[in-house]
């Protein structure tokens, strides 16, 4: 309690500069829609590319050689700290994204072990190609046609997430999934838990939430009745396990075991695993689905490089597949550089301490990273930095990572996130599997999505979308001819695949051909519904446009 309230002291509870009282007024949201929105304008604005909260006792940072400070060559001196650990501690206890020193190196140590052997992701392969097909699919193409067939995709991203880690973690499975069945109570629990332990984060001082658990009131005692839910369930699981025998399960629990006899270690490293790998996962399929909606062009070139490796109508079943889609992998990349699920995260610095760009930073001081700003910077990712486009991580067709301290998503150095790769691999599985199959179109379209505060990115609303299930052969087959007429017009023109703006064209699939030399539209063709329920007549009619277009061609250059 001492050292609470000395890092309460620290905090300057009043400021007259603009940033503390724009903060203070909420007069940002004026001009904005979301903080991480007026974070980025200010950190864009500033010199050092990094700025002070005074009032919240913050150093926010978009500066790559900062990062890399922080998360490497000083890694020592800006631990998690104890003001973060608090707020998480009855969620997660002392579980590995909630400790430093001695003890987070044990636990990381023994997961890197677990988390790198073939076998634990080959079984984590198994569980998200077995909810794709038995759950997932099934529940989209359920309501698929109905007048009311309006999906909150956030929702389902959340139930499948959640299915997955829960198998994958515990060996449970809550099938929260399957729509027809009510939440189970341990779902409904941590999620609870996880929302209401981000909102102690977004109090105006810690002491009010102190005082609420001190006294049992309010969403404290709210939050410690949904976490004696999460404990009975997490002890009920490992008494089991230990009484059927766990040597040859595959779940991290049962690993885990393998190694320690200590319940409540076990507990906390499990829920650790749970929170992290849910909400990001669905963040990151949230957010990929909402850019591929505003941008069709993307979404046709991952179809066609689905067929050209995995061949057409076969589905991904092996990690050698998966790397062959290098434009897959670069537009995840790229939706999580425009909208990473964590945003920014927080370190405390032990000693005073210099970053590389000449900020001071004293003592006790929370430093930030913002990884969501730093997708936005001009200096980072050049002049087009706010478009999607996929193809700035490829080389001659070769997916490329970036410095990861100037794309810090993962975090880097040496807490870089173990579980990157089997947040990729369901990632990856889900969009395929949902694009393959599924034309999504959104409900109410918007320039930039509002975000809820939260751990993780959030949309407020949720993603609502209308979708149309379609036999893609016909569209891939389009794909290709346009691509071999791409061909032979060489550098004199581009051609794009379009979202049809036509009423009648709910497909929302087209083309538009464009002049170089004289930067002028020479055709724009967008089908209507009557035209692409026939697919051999629509690809005979798209053949005809493409010939005009060729013919216009030669008649502009």
């Amino acid at each position: 309690m001492f050292s609470f309230f000395v890092y309460l002291a620290r905090l300057k509870l009043w400021c007259n500069c603009e940033i503390c009282q724009s903060y203070l007024t909420s007069s940002w949201s004026k001009q904005f829609d979301n903080l991480c929105d007026w974070y980025t304008h200010l950190l864009k604005n500033s010199p050092t590319q990094t700025i002070h909260v005074h009032v919240l006792g913050n150093t926010i940072t978009a500066n790559p050689e900062n990062v890399e400070y922080m998360l490497k060559t000083r890694f020592e001196n800006y631990p998690k700290g104890k003001p973060f650990s608090v707020i998480l501690g009855d969620l997660l206890g002392r579980g590995i994204f909630n400790v430093d020193g001695e003890l987070w190196r044990f636990q990381r140590k023994m997961a890197r072990l677990e988390l790198g052997r073939i076998s634990v992701r080959s079984y984590a392969l198994e569980i998200i190609n077995d909810e794709i097909k038995s759950r997932l699919l099934p529940l989209l193409s359920s309501v698929e046609g109905k007048k009311d067939g309006v999906l909150d995709l956030q929702d389902v991203f959340r139930r499948f997430s959640f299915d997955s880690m829960c198998q994958l973690s515990f060996g449970l499975d809550p099938r929260c999934l399957e729509l027809c069945l009510p939440m189970s109570e341990f779902a409904v629990s941590f999620d609870l838990a996880s929302k209401l332990s981000a909102e102690r984060a977004m109090t105006a001082s810690p002491l009010i939430w102190k005082i609420k658990r001190m006294l049992n009131l309010g969403s404290e005692k709210r939050l410690r009745e949904a976490i004696k839910v999460i404990d009975i369930l997490a002890k009920e699981v490992i008494r089991q396990r230990r009484k059927m025998g766990f040597l040859t399960h595959k779940d991290l629990l049962s690993r885990f075991m393998r190694i320690t006899n200590d319940d409540t270690y076990l507990r906390d490293i499990i829920i650790s695993f749970l929170l992290a790998g849910r909400d990001t996962v669905a963040s990151a399929l949230t957010s990929f689905i909402w850019l591929l909606s505003n941008n069709p062009n993307v979404e046709s070139a991952i179809l066609v490089e689905a067929d050209r490796v995995l061949g057409p109508n076969q589905d991904l079943t092996s990690f050698e597949q998966m790397r062959g889609l290098h434009y897959l992998q670069a537009a995840v990349y790229e939706s999580m550089r425009l909208f990473p699920p964590i945003q920014f995260d927080s370190k405390f610095c032990q000693e005073d301490d210099v970053l590389p760009d000449g900020t001071f930073v004293k003592r006790g001081t929370r430093v930030t990273y913002h990884p969501y700003a730093m997708g936005r910077m001009e200096e980072i990712w050049g002049l087009d930095c706010l478009e999607f486009k996929p193809e700035r991580w490829l080389k001659d067709g070769v997916f490329f990572p970036e410095n990861p301290f100037k794309y810090p998503v993962f975090q880097a150095g040496l807490r870089v996130c173990l579980g990157k790769e089997m947040a990729l691999v369901g990632l990856k599985s889900v969009a395929l599997s949902l694009l393959r199959r599924f034309h999504f179109e959104l409900v109410t379209p918007s320039p930039t999505p509002r975000f809820s505060p939260g751990l993780t990115a959030t949309f407020c609303g949720g993603l609502p979308v209308l979708h149309v299930c379609f036999d893609a052969g016909w569209c891939r087959c389009l794909g290709g001819m346009l691509c071999s007429v791409f061909k032979v017009m060489g550098s004199w023109s581009s051609l794009t695949m379009i979202r049809s703006c036509h009423p009648d064209a709910n497909l929302g699939i087209g083309f538009q051909a464009f002049s170089r030399s004289r930067n002028c539209l020479i055709v724009s063709f967008q089908p209507t519904n009557q035209i692409v329920k026939d697919g051999q007549g629509l690809l005979l009619l798209m053949y005809v446009k493409l010939l005009e277009f060729r013919a216009l061609l030669s008649w502009v250059e």
